[in-house]
């Protein structure tokens, strides 16, 4: 389980107690659906409290796409639009951590993960080459930063069903863990996670023991972290505190900020990149 700081704890339960028990968020600039094998999703908020990212249309905003389904393995181009309000595919967006759309994938047992920036024709649409190479029901996510013809942002995170045709076996979710490893680096959690409120928490990095303070300016920061709800796939993506410099690193401590839509157990999938090489740790928390 995640090690937890007296001091962390004793605020966690101040605010429980003053606060009651929290219901999920309600529904406005958010996102709610199912998928195969997954259960039905609740209405939500994401990106710093603006959904769950579980529906497909959301602010007059709709992620349309005509692909359903697509075959395992071969990095497939996957293609889609973004209608606007007034039915008709948007084309302006504004830059969100140096993109204007960033697409994931992930399978309804939280593995087969994939974060991609997609590129947009003029008509509109998006396409991206999209390995997957295990079978089963998957579910894509867009997320990205509309802006109206009024000149205001909307940021959403729309989705809809996928599916890898051939035999699901789907993996057992690890339990919950405060480490992990990948690549010979260590990655290590501290803090506490709560649905329906902010709270803090750190990864540490360090490889053989020592500190790494070598992270490399990824997407604007120094890592990136999204994590996925079992088994509703419910999205949130966890803000570092600390921007990334043109040129500097960062190390071996991160500090983010992390708002649940959700209690329960989620998969958190940590990118952060040393000399040019970008790394993917995963791990499972349980947010009460």
């Amino acid at each position: 389980m995640i090690v937890f700081r007296i001091a962390t704890i004793a605020l966690a339960v101040l605010a429980a107690l003053a606060c009651g028990s929290s219901s999920p968020p309600s529904s406005g600039t958010s996102h709610a659906g199912s998928s195969p094998g997954m259960s039905s999703a609740m209405p939500g908020m994401n990106m710093g409290g603006q959904g769950n990212g579980l529906a497909s249309s959301v602010d007059g905003f709709t992620f349309a796409s005509s692909i359903s389904t697509l075959a395992p393995g071969t990095a497939q181009d996957y293609r889609f639009r973004i209608m606007g309000q007034a039915g008709r595919p948007h084309t302006t967006f504004s830059v969100d951590q140096t993109k204007l759309m960033h697409f994931y994938a992930i399978r309804a047992d939280l593995t087969g993960y994939r974060h991609l920036h997609p590129s947009m024709a003029s008509d509109g649409t998006w396409s991206t080459a999209l390995p997957l190479k295990d079978p089963g029901p998957y579910r894509v996510f867009a997320s990205f930063i509309a802006k109206d013809s009024a000149g205001k942002d909307h940021p959403l995170v729309l989705s809809r069903e996928l599916m890898v045709p051939g035999s699901y076996q789907p993996v057992s979710l690890p339990p919950p863990s405060e480490s992990a490893e990948v690549d010979g680096y260590l990655l290590t959690l501290q803090g506490q996670m709560m649905h329906g409120m902010s709270m803090p928490f750190t990864v540490r990095v360090t490889r053989g023991g020592q500190p790494v303070a070598d992270l490399e300016p990824y997407l604007d920061t120094y890592a990136h972290v999204t994590a996925f709800r079992s088994p509703n796939l419910a999205f949130t993506h966890l803000h570092p505190e600390e921007k990334a410099q043109a040129g500097g690193h960062g190390g071996p401590q991160l500090t983010f900020d992390s708002e649940l839509p959700e209690a329960g157990d989620y998969r958190l999938f940590v990118q952060f990149q040393t000399q040019g090489q970008l790394h993917t740790g995963t791990l499972t928390v349980r947010a009460g």
